[in-house]
């Protein structure tokens, strides 16, 4: 199993937003970079753990955690006009961007925030702090997974 950090604006969509869905699932739509895009549709697997991210708020950091439901899902934002996320070139026998569904796991009692995460030992090797990694869908090592998941349990 492998983990992952998926960043979202929680003004747009949370954690809380996962949580409280009927199912407790959604659709990872909207991504538009191609490398995130890549990983959505060639590393991540069902079952794999995801650090829900919130970015672009008044607390930076992480909220939850989800898993993985289903893979290879076809992003149905890219096909509507009326989606901030709609992509003109993209034709439903060929589309151009791939997602995932996950299911809501945990809501944390706090966001671990991206200035905490920063003090943190041994995530050197973490995409989120390293200069100029912008990526909204990102791989975390197992070891430092077991870091983070320990502090936003606290």
């Amino acid at each position: 199993m492998a983990h992952w950090l998926f960043k979202t604006e929680p003004d747009v969509f949370s954690v809380t937003d996962l949580a409280q869905r009927p199912s407790q699932r959604e659709c990872w739509d909207g991504v538009r970079n191609y490398q995130a895009r890549n990983y959505l549709r060639d590393r991540v697997q069902i079952d794999d753990d995801v650090f829900i991210y919130h970015s672009s708020c008044s607390t930076i950091g992480i909220a939850g955690l989800a898993r993985v439901s289903q893979v290879g899902v076809v992003d149905p934002t890219q096909f509507d006009p009326e989606s901030h996320y709609f992509d003109p070139k993209s034709m439903p026998d060929n589309p151009r961007w791939i997602t995932v569904e996950v299911e809501w796991k945990e809501t944390f009692p706090d966001i671990l925030s991206l200035s905490d995460i920063k003090q943190m030992p041994n995530l050197d090797e973490l995409p989120l702090l390293k200069k100029g990694h912008r990526l909204s869908i990102m791989p975390v090592g197992a070891n430092e997974y077991k870091t983070l998941l320990t502090a936003a349990r606290r």
